[in-house]
């Protein structure tokens, strides 16, 4: 009888131990499958919303070329008119804002003076010992030549030869000596709070498409308006001013007397090439918006000759950087 027991205890143990093991198996087979169904949601949620983002900019493009339109009865125009720096656009599955940059918000790159780049690339964060060097690297790129940074391209591997021409293209730029990924794109600065919020780049504030006729106030990067000489007192003003609401005309003045000496570099809207910036935010079962965002954004001639449509796309990005520029989303 001992012996029997005996047996019949290792039998029962190792049930227990085997009933153990296929319990964890099924515990771990349950969060994987659950842990990819979220992940499966999440992807597609943000597929929904990066076509639901390309939606809108091509809306936004339409928009555009239709003109004000009829108007309400406080004379908001019912599709866009020059000046308006936000479209927000409801959709049945979701909400999108998108943020019409004109070009001439930005320096022209194949203008702005050494002084201007100098400045730009301190407001950027350059360490002052590299700032004038990058400046002299950007001047010589695109027209002295000679210099050291001729031997410098040629010494790297690939080598290549500067154009000592005009950039063509805003990417050039990372091809130029002092110039990092970093400093093209920007990136993401952590407030006190813990929140993420952009960082301006070389892009966001240097264009090839810019006429240099005067700087849209209302999408101008801050970094554009210190970097012209504006306080940095003003130019704070002026962009809480903006969050809470577009500048209109009539305002104008107000804000143009809060940027200091470099009031007369701008006005209200820009020339026929724009960049739509369009985040796009899909709404779930219960009405309420996702936290899950998606950008997408196009430089776009409007009215161009060239195009049987009417405007044509210079550049596309699938995943663009930045934020709506008011803090006011559509509910």
């Amino acid at each position: 009888m001992s012996f029997r027991g005996s047996r019949r205890g290792g039998a029962l143990l190792m049930v227990l131990w085997l009933s153990a093991a296929l319990s964890a198996i099924a515990l771990s087979v349950a969060l994987s499958v659950r842990s990819e169904l979220t992940r499966a949601d999440t992807a597609m949620e943000g597929l929904r919303a990066y076509y639901l983002a390309c939606g809108a900019a091509d809306r936004a493009v339409n928009y555009m070329i239709y003109g004000p339109g009829p108007r309400n009865e406080a004379g908001v125009p019912r599709f866009w008119e020059q000046g308006m720096p936000l479209l927000r656009m409801p959709f049945p599955e979701g909400e999108a804002a998108v943020e019409v940059i004109p070009e001439s918000a930005k320096l022209n790159v194949n203008q702005a003076t050494e002084r201007e780049l100098v400045m730009l690339l301190s407001v950027l964060g350059v360490p002052p010992e590299g700032v004038q060097q990058t400046a002299m690297a950007i001047m010589n790129w695109r027209g002295g030549a000679g210099g050291p940074f001729d031997q410098m391209y040629l010494a790297r591997v690939p080598s290549f030869r500067a154009p000592h021409a005009s950039i063509e293209q805003i990417e050039e730029l990372m091809s130029i000596a002092g110039i990092t990924p970093e400093l093209f794109h920007g990136g993401y600065t952590r407030t006190p709070q813990g929140a993420l919020i952009p960082r301006a780049g070389l892009r966001d504030c240097l264009s090839v498409y810019s006429a240099g006729t005067g700087l849209d106030v209302n999408t101008a990067d801050p970094a554009v308006m210190l970097a012209l000489g504006a306080p940095p007192q003003g130019v704070e003003a002026l962009v809480n001013l903006r969050r809470q609401m577009p500048i209109r005309q009539a305002q104008l003045g107000a804000a143009r007397g809060l940027l200091g000496p470099a009031a007369g570099r701008f006005r209200l809207g820009g020339e026929r090439i724009y960049t739509l910036r369009a985040t796009a935010r899909m709404r779930r079962p219960d009405g309420v918006l996702s936290d899950l965002r998606r950008t997408v954004a196009m430089t776009v001639q409007i009215d161009s000759k060239s195009s049987p449509d009417l405007y044509r796309v210079l550049a596309w990005q699938d995943q663009a950087a930045g934020q709506p520029l008011f803090s006011v989303w559509p509910q």
